[in-house]
């Protein structure tokens, strides 16, 4: 008889799991048809911070190019470029202005979530963890950021930019928010290099040409964006050299001999500047969403996003180019966000009041 019973309750049990589930599959079955509705035949914007042909600009072409088929409904994606202050302005076209309907996403500089989080500047209008986070495409673990110089520079090693009364090195620079302008300042003061910026380019293929016209003697910029846009810095002939990595714990595999800034720190204060302003190098190309867009829409485009980025195809088109792909969803790039936030005060105003002087480099 008591058999009988637990079996009874073993199989109501049995059936109430087995409803329980079909009417969650029913819901999510619902939710993927009311986001296919959505997005067929629409077209979802793209929006990239920097001109054609950059590193941020190839990463968010070649996700164009697989991200819909991905998404349910398989909407069109188009690509628009939005250059403006390090792409500033497209950080706070896609958090202010940009429709909150899952019809646009975008990626700006790295730097731009940690311009959010240190605040006092008036023209970052963006709560950078408000953002609908889709992730970052690369969380550098094959890119590295490193300071080229022409091989006829004045200055050719750390340690020329670092005597006293010498010479500075010249570099090429966007505006403030871009990295390219920001980490000679912060290697400035932790490192104790002498350099001098000319900033105000359009882009990064205007500092390229700005090198080659010796208007300037170098630049910082990513690994792959000179593997896309300038092969040749890398061949040994090439008229650049490497002076030091950015943004690494250890060095690149391809740069054994160039020392990060890490090593180069000259006291333990110095060494925890630097490792808080390179905590944006995991989230080495960013892309979000505005935020308020539904819930499940933004789910949809994380998951898409994600997927395109491991996706066979993408991969190896992304090998052929030389750009690093090791994508992270968007509550990993959150935590990060997160991380930064939770920097002692003293130590984000310190980086603030250095990032503020990057403003009004000349």
């Amino acid at each position: 008889m008591l058999r009988r019973q637990a079996l009874g309750v073993a199989t109501f049990a049995m059936c109430a799991l087995g409803a329980t589930l079909a009417v969650t599959a029913t819901a999510q079955t619902a939710r993927a048809d009311a986001v296919a509705d959505f997005y067929k035949g629409k077209s979802v914007q793209l929006i990239v911070g920097y001109g054609p042909g950059g590193g941020y600009d190839v990463y968010a072409r070649i996700l164009s190019r697989y991200m819909s088929k991905y998404i349910p409904g398989n909407p069109n994606i188009v690509v628009q470029n939005m250059p403006g202050a390090g792409s500033l302005v497209a950080a706070n076209y896609i958090y202010n202005v940009a429709p909150k309907d899952g019809t646009v996403f975008g990626t700006f500089a790295r730097n731009m979530p940690l311009l959010s989080v240190l605040g006092g500047n008036p023209a970052v209008k963006f709560d950078a963890r408000k953002f609908s986070w889709l992730g970052s495409a690369s969380s550098y673990q094959e890119d590295s950021y490193i300071m080229w110089v022409r091989k006829d520079a004045t200055v050719q090693s750390v340690a020329d930019a670092q005597k006293p009364g010498g010479p500075p090195v010249v570099l090429g620079g966007t505006a403030e928010g871009a990295t390219g302008n920001d980490v000679p300042v912060i290697l400035r003061d932790a490192l104790g290099m002498n350099i001098k910026q000319i900033v105000g380019y359009p882009d990064s293929n205007a500092i390229f040409l700005a090198i080659e016209r010796k208007e300037v003697e170098g630049r910082t910029t990513d690994l792959s964006a000179v593997r896309t846009n300038r092969p040749e810095y890398l061949k040994p002939d090439s008229y650049v050299r490497a002076l030091l990595q950015f943004g690494r714990a250890t060095r690149h595999p391809d740069f054994p001999d160039v020392p990060t800034a890490r090593e180069l720190a000259k006291d333990e204060k110095s060494r925890s500047l630097i490792e808080l302003t390179e905590l944006p190098y995991v989230l080495s190309r960013p892309f979000v969403a505005p935020p308020g867009i539904p819930a499940d829409r933004a789910q949809a485009l994380e998951k898409a996003f994600i997927a395109a980025y491991k996706d066979p195809e993408l991969v190896a088109e992304a090998n052929k180019l030389g750009i690093g792909v090791s994508p992270i969803g968007g509550k990993e790039a959150l935590a990060l966000i997160d991380k930064i936030a939770a920097a002692p005060q003293e130590q984000r105003d310190y980086v603030r009041s250095l990032l503020n002087e990057s403003k009004g480099a000349k």
